[in-house]
């Protein structure tokens, strides 16, 4: 299967690695900037792939049957669609875009034109969260109590030097967007996806050279009765702490925990099916940095999804579901009020100057 690469920034290596994984014939990668891309050439290995400048001269020329975009968040709807046209099966990085009106351009393109379309949220691919969701779809935890997302991790001016565009409204959003997203997904995806009520407020406290936020906290009421709390930042000091997802049913309590939900920490049920300690040994993992093991059988699901013809795991309509909890809590801070979903329209655009002094 015809692979191409779009974006060649930070998360570039876990997709390279992945494609590598999958055995996926490599024929093109792109980047705006010629450096940055023949970087990653030389560090895996990657002389024959064809290089480019311009995404559109790649889908012309190399034909990819599938796609990874991996560029700054504000492009990936305007390349996705692209692709998309162009017949090409996608993998769209979080998130999937910055607002309602392009997340559902996407899912109505990939129907339309009968591509694979998924986003990349990894996480739900981890050994512990699989676990966690089997226990879930078996009806272990009982009837759902609540849920929690915590994401406390530190970004510093460092970080965004390297790239302008982060913590913008208009090519990124804040930390729940940016960092935050991958466990609000997993939060919504456990709790039932459907969310009614949003309650919220954001803050930047910390990173006054940003446009966004770095500090969110919100309460989720879900459809089925169930409640969730999230809490994100990139103010926590001296280093990322932890990624926690926590789920309270009344026959199951499980937690995952560690840098970005790897790590089975609590493992309780009524129905004592298995040993907690057994199942802490057996499904956890100590990844090398926070994007974890997800994106190779993210990518192989992806792959048997489009021989087979069927939807990923994670497809359009799920990144926009993650996507729209994170626009609601910005909507519900910005206006200090509860927010009712679904959202008809909103974007990141939305709230340029939210925080200006």
């Amino acid at each position: 299967m015809k692979y191409a690469l779009i974006g060649c920034g930070r998360i570039s290596p876990n997709h390279i690695e992945a494609a590598k994984n999958n055995h996926l014939e490599f024929v093109a990668m792109c980047d705006i900037v010629p450096e940055v891309m023949q970087e990653k050439s030389d560090r895996f290995g990657l002389e024959a792939v064809h290089k480019y400048t311009d995404y559109k001269e790649l889908l012309e020329k190399e034909k990819p049957e599938l796609v990874a975009i991996a560029t700054e968040s504000g492009k990936h709807a305007a390349i996705a669609l692209d692709c998309i046209a162009a017949g090409c099966n996608v993998i769209i990085e979080k998130p999937i875009a910055l607002s309602i009106a392009d997340a559902d351009a996407i899912i109505e393109a990939g129907k339309k034109l009968g591509v694979v379309v998924c986003a990349n949220h990894q996480n739900r691919f981890n050994k512990s969260v699989q676990y966690m969701r089997k226990a879930l779809e078996a009806g272990r935890f009982g009837r759902l109590s609540h849920g929690a997302a915590h994401v406390r991790w530190n970004r510093g001016k460092g970080y965004y030097d390297q790239a302008p565009w982060r913590g913008t409204w208009a090519q990124d959003g804040g930390c729940l967007m940016n960092q935050c997203i991958h466990n609000i997904d997993l939060l919504r995806w456990f709790m039932g996806d459907e969310v009614e009520e949003v309650i919220a407020y954001t803050d930047q406290l910390e990173h006054p050279y940003l446009e966004a936020e770095d500090l969110g906290m919100a309460l989720v009421k879900f459809s089925n009765g169930s409640y969730g709390l999230i809490e994100g930042t990139t103010n926590v000091y001296p280093r990322n702490l932890e990624e926690t997802l926590y789920i309270f049913g009344e026959k199951g309590t499980a937690k995952a925990a560690g840098t970005s939900d790897n790590i089975i920490e609590e493992w309780r049920f009524a129905d004592e099916l298995d040993d907690p300690d057994e199942v802490k040994k057996r499904f956890s993992e100590n990844p090398p940095n926070i994007y974890g093991f997800g994106h190779t059988p993210l990518y192989a699901d992806v792959i048997d999804a489009i021989v087979k013809g069927r939807a990923p795991l994670v497809d359009a309509e799920a990144g926009k579901r993650a996507l729209e909890l994170v626009l609601a809590i910005y909507k519900s801070a910005a206006e200090h009020r509860p927010v009712k979903l679904p959202l008809e329209s909103c974007s990141t655009m939305d709230f340029v100057g939210r925080f200006d002094k």
